[in-house]
């Protein structure tokens, strides 16, 4: 996992090899760590940030022990990587849902995002992180456009014991989103998860569909599910979105498959909205919430 991006890191570290850090000894290995960044898709924007910023924090910095150069820019890039991941406050969805239980209200997520990206299959997981922690929650099946996407998201909930709310297909998606509130009000359920068609951002249509099923939803959060093996187009993707809906955080899905590791990134310092799950694998257990810690010790662990 991620070991394109550690090799980039690694590469900039073995090029420094003088002790005097002036901006003239340090240029081209920079230039080479920023090239690096892009090519594991890491967007141009954050990889000039993440140059500038390591230039700034170790420019004129003379190191007494050439041992302890490594040792010294190795901590840089882990600060610097902090500070990108930064921008985006995080959101622990366990403590959204004891918020609203206090007011005897269910969390509402909607999620959305592109065909492919495992949206479905994530909002299972996700459904199961709540009930594996003492939440009980509903999925709504506002998918109504996509045949088999109501069976599909069946068998999911059947399989890890969650209730679903369905209508036919062709049917409006807000009025699955409705009911499901309602019977998440009406039966004390903690949390609501809506899926919704997937579809690409040039659907004029469905676009207007997705604007109705937030606004009748009034969801505490939207979440774009992106595959972080799309790499910048998972940025390209929510910024799009976001000139048509609101979107308040992500989920990075095949995180396990991702050897660049750019995406996180780049999805967390350009949209400034915070990664709320990453997916490690195909089972329902196979998701956890995005720590920073995890995942700066993830691409900076050589």
């Amino acid at each position: 996992m991620f070991n394109k991006i550690k090799s980039g890191f690694q590469a900039f570290i073995n090029n420094v090899k003088t002790r005097e850090l002036t901006e003239k000894n340090i240029k081209d290995s920079l230039e080479e760590l920023k090239l690096a960044l892009i090519k594991n898709d890491v967007a141009y924007s954050v990889a000039q940030k993440i140059a500038d910023t390591v230039k700034e924090k170790i420019m004129g910095t003379r190191i007494e022990r050439s041992g302890k150069i490594d040792a010294f820019l190795k901590e840089v890039i882990v600060s610097t990587v902090r500070d990108i991941l930064a921008v985006s406050k995080p959101i622990n969805l366990l403590d959204k849902v004891k918020e609203k239980s206090a007011k005897d209200q269910p969390l509402v997520l909607v999620f959305l995002g592109v065909n492919g990206t495992g949206k479905t299959t994530t909002i299972a997981k996700v459904a199961n992180y709540f009930k594996k922690n003492g939440v009980s929650c509903v999925i709504g099946a506002a998918d109504t456009f996509r045949a088999g996407a109501i069976e599909q998201l069946e068998k999911h909930a059947n399989n890890i014991g969650v209730r679903i709310i369905k209508h036919e297909y062709k049917s409006d998606p807000s009025s699955v989103v409705y009911d499901t509130i309602s019977h998440a009000q009406a039966k004390h359920v903690r949390a609501v998860l809506i899926d919704t068609a997937g579809r690409q951002v040039i659907d004029k249509n469905l676009m207007k569909e997705m604007l109705k099923i937030v606004n009748v939803a009034d969801p505490d959060y939207v979440i774009y599910v992106g595959d972080a093996m799309a790499g910048n187009d998972v940025v390209s993707q929510v910024e799009k979105f976001s000139q048509h809906v609101r979107v308040d955080a992500s989920i990075l899905t095949k995180v396990d498959a991702d050897i660049a590791g750019g995406a996180a990134l780049s999805v967390a310092y350009l949209t400034k909205k915070p990664i709320v799950f990453i997916g490690i694998g195909q089972g329902y257990d196979d998701i956890r919430p995005f720590e920073v810690d995890w995942f700066v010790k993830k691409i900076t662990d050589f």
